[in-house]
C-alpha cells in the first residue's frame, strides 16, 4: 500500500508501506476519503506546532472515512464494502480520566497522526487501515467525504455539550474555517436563535451565511465592528472563539454579557486575557479538547438529514496530488475544506 508520510518540513513524500492485516476484534479498511486538517498543515509547512515536533517520520491524517476490507477474527456487525467513519481517538480505557468519564483525557491516549508521544502515533493517510471495530461507525447513506467529516464535527458537537443549554442563545463565533463554520452548524441545531459570525475573510464569511450565521462581521475591513455588541454590558450568551488569537478572543470578550459562556476551541498558544472583564462580568471560560462519544453522534445527524456539512468540502484531490492539496490547504482565502480521496 502507499501512505502520505512526512519527513520534516516541506518534505512530504508518498511512500510504499507493507499490507497491515486484521487482529481480532478489528477491521480491515480501504480508505476512501480524508481531510487535511490544521495540525496536518503544521507538520507540513512548520515540521510541528509550538514544542510538538517531528522527530521520526510519520503517517499523517486523523479524519478519514473507509469502504470494509475484510473483518478479524468475532467481528460482526459490519460487512465488506460498507463505508464507515474511523474516529482517530483510541483512549486506554484505564487510566484514572478513562475511568471518571473522561475519555478525551486519557493519559495514553492514542490519535492518529500525533507527535505528542515518541515513537510517534503513525496517522491514517494510508491506503489500507486496520482499526478497532470501537472505532468504527456505520456511515450508510453517506458519501466519503461526509464521513470524514465527522471527526472535526465531532470536536464542534464537543464544545456545544460544554456550553450547556443553548435554547433561545445568542451566539458569536470568532473565526471561519472548517470549526467555525461546524460550530455555526452546531450551535443553530442546538437551538441558538441567532449566530454571528466574525473572521477576516469574505470568503469563510461568505460561508459562514451558507451554513446558517444570521449576520457577519468583517474585522479586517471593519476592526471596531464588533464593538457595536457590548453596549449595555454586552449583547451574547455563547461564544465559540476558534481563531486562537488574541484580538479575537478580546474581541468577543467585549461583546459578551455578564454570565455569558466562552468556548475556547482554537489553539494558537498562551495569550494574554482582560482578566478584569472577564470578572466583572463574571464570565465563564470553558476549554474544550477533542471529543469520545460525539464521534458517533455526528454521524448519526449527518445520517438524519439534520447537519449538512457539504458545503464545507471545497476541494478533493486524488492521493497521487496530495501535495497539491496541502498547498490549497493552507490558502484560506479560496479552499475550506480540502479531501484526499484515496
Amino acid at each position: 500500500m502507499r501512505a502520505l508520510v512526512i519527513h520534516a518540513a516541506g518534505d512530504l513524500r508518498l511512500e510504499e508501506r507493507p499490507d497491515p492485516a486484521p487482529g481480532p476484534g478489528q477491521l480491515l479498511l480501504r480508505l476512501a476519503a480524508g481531510g487535511i486538517c490544521g495540525s496536518d498543515l503544521h507538520y507540513v509547512n512548520h515540521g510541528g506546532f509550538g514544542a510538538i515536533r517531528l522527530k521520526e517520520p510519520m503517517i499523517l491524517g486523523h479524519e478519514v472515512s473507509a469502504h470494509v476490507e475484510a473483518l478479524g477474527e468475532g467481528v460482526t456487525g459490519f460487512a465488506p464494502g460498507q463505508l464507515v467513519a474511523v474516529s482517530p481517538s483510541r483512549p486506554c480505557g484505564g487510566c484514572r480520566f478513562c475511568r471518571q468519564g473522561l475519555p478525551n483525557h486519557c493519559l495514553n491516549m492514542r490519535f492518529y497522526g500525533s507527535a505528542m508521544p515518541f515513537p510517534h502515533v503513525q496517522g491514517a493517510f494510508r491506503q489500507l487501515l486496520v482499526a478497532d471495530v470501537a472505532q468504527c461507525v456505520d456511515a450508510t447513506g453517506l458519501t466519503p467525504g461526509q464521513a470524514a467529516m465527522a471527526e472535526p464535527l465531532a470536536v464542534t458537537l464537543h464544545a456545544t455539550g460544554r456550553a450547556g443549554p443553548m435554547l433561545g442563545a445568542r451566539v458569536l463565533v470568532t473565526g471561519c474555517g472548517p470549526i467555525g463554520l461546524l460550530s455555526v452548524l452546531a450551535a443553530r441545531r442546538a437551538g441558538a436563535a441567532q449566530i454571528v459570525a466574525a473572521d477576516l475573510s469574505d470568503y469563510t464569511l461568505d460561508l459562514a451565511r451558507q451554513v446558517g450565521a444570521d449576520l457577519t462581521v468583517n474585522l479586517a475591513r471593519d476592526p471596531e465592528g464588533l464593538a457595536g455588541y457590548g453596549a449595555d454590558k454586552g449583547h451574547f450568551d455563547m461564544l465559540y472563539e476558534c481563531t486562537g488569537a488574541q484580538p479575537a478572543l478580546v474581541a468577543g470578550i467585549g461583546a459578551m454579557r455578564p454570565r455569558g459562556v466562552v468556548l475556547q476551541l482554537g489553539l494558537g498558544g498562551d495569550m494574554s486575557l482582560p482578566m478584569m472583564a472577564i470578572t466583572a462580568k463574571e464570565l465563564d471560560l470553558r476549554g474544550s479538547f477533542r471529543f469520545h462519544d460525539e464521534f458517533a453522534t455526528g454521524i448519526a445527524l449527518m445520517r438524519q438529514g439534520l447537519i449538512d456539512v457539504t458545503p464545507l468540502i471545497s476541494h478533493t484531490v486524488p492521493l497521487e496530488r496530495a501535495a497539491e492539496g496541502f498547498a490549497l490547504a493552507s490558502d484560506r482565502s479560496r479552499a475550506m475544506k480540502v479531501q484526499i480521496a484515496f
